[in-house]
C-alpha cells in the first residue's frame, strides 16, 4: 500500500474495532510501517472510531515526527516491535475488556496467558506472554517486549501488558486486527467456561502445525 492507502486502511480498521467494542473512548492505538522505514501512527488520545487520514502522525526512520498531530505516547513501544520483528507491518494496542479481566483474575501462566483451547487460537494467534505491569508509556516496556520476541523468534504475534491490554502485530492492519479479535474472543471463552476446558493435546497441535503452519 502507498501512504494514502495505508492511512485509509488504518482509519477503516480503527473504526471497525471501535464499532464492535474492541476499543473504547480514546484507548488504544494503531501504527503501520512505511516502505521507507518510517511509521504512520494514530495521534495521542485519539478515538480510533473517529480517525481522519490527514491527522495521523508520520514519523521517520529515526523516530522524528514529520507531520500530523502529536504521535501516540506508545510510539517507542511500536518502534521496538518493528525493530524486533522484520515481518511486522502493523501494530495494534487495545484495552480489550476480557483480556484485561484475565490479567486481573490471573492468567494461565506468565509465558502463555491462555492455553491452546481452540484451533483458530493456535493458528491465528499463538503464544502470548504476559509483560509485567508498567505505567502507560514507560519506555522500559519496549525493552521487555523486545526481550519476549527475541526469546521466541518468529513465534510471537502478540504480548499482553498486565492490567493494560494487548499489543498485536502482523503484516497489515487487517491481519493484525484479526489477531486481536481472535485473542480477545479466546479470553472471553476462557473466562466464561466452567469448568475450564482442557488444552488441545500435542498430536492435535502437531497436526495444526503440519497442515496450516501454526506457530505453536
Amino acid at each position: 500500500m502507498n501512504d494514502s492507502e495505508l492511512r485509509d486502511e488504518i482509519c477503516r480498521v480503527g473504526r471497525s474495532l471501535y464499532e464492535r467494542g474492541y476499543v473504547h473512548a480514546s484507548a488504544g492505538n494503531i501504527s503501520a510501517r512505511l516502505d521507507d522505514g518510517g511509521i504512520l501512527i494514530t495521534p495521542t488520545d485519539a478515538c480510533l472510531g473517529r480517525l481522519q487520514p490527514e491527522t495521523l502522525a508520520r514519523v521517520d526512520a529515526d523516530g522524528q515526527q514529520r507531520s500530523g498531530q502529536p504521535a501516540s505516547k506508545t510510539l517507542a513501544l511500536h518502534r521496538r516491535i518493528y525493530a524486533a520483528d522484520a515481518q511486522a507491518g502493523c501494530v495494534i494496542h487495545s484495552h480489550c475488556s476480557h483480556l484485561v479481566a484475565l490479567t486481573l483474575a490471573g492468567v494461565w501462566r506468565p509465558d502463555d496467558i491462555l492455553p491452546p483451547i481452540t484451533p483458530y487460537y493456535v493458528m491465528k494467534v499463538g503464544h502470548v506472554p504476559l509483560i509485567p505491569y508498567h505505567c502507560p508509556g514507560d519506555p522500559a516496556v519496549g525493552e521487555r517486549v523486545a526481550e519476549a520476541i527475541a526469546a521466541r523468534p518468529a513465534m510471537l504475534r502478540a504480548v499482553m501488558l498486565d492490567r493494560l491490554g494487548p499489543n498485536v502485530w502482523h503484516r497489515s492492519p487487517a491481519e493484525a486486527s484479526a489477531v486481536l479479535e481472535e485473542l480477545e474472543e479466546t479470553a472471553k471463552l476462557w473466562l466464561l467456561t466452567d469448568p475450564r476446558p482442557a488444552p488441545l493435546n500435542d498430536a492435535q497441535i502437531a497436526e495444526l502445525r503440519s497442515r496450516f503452519g501454526a506457530r505453536w
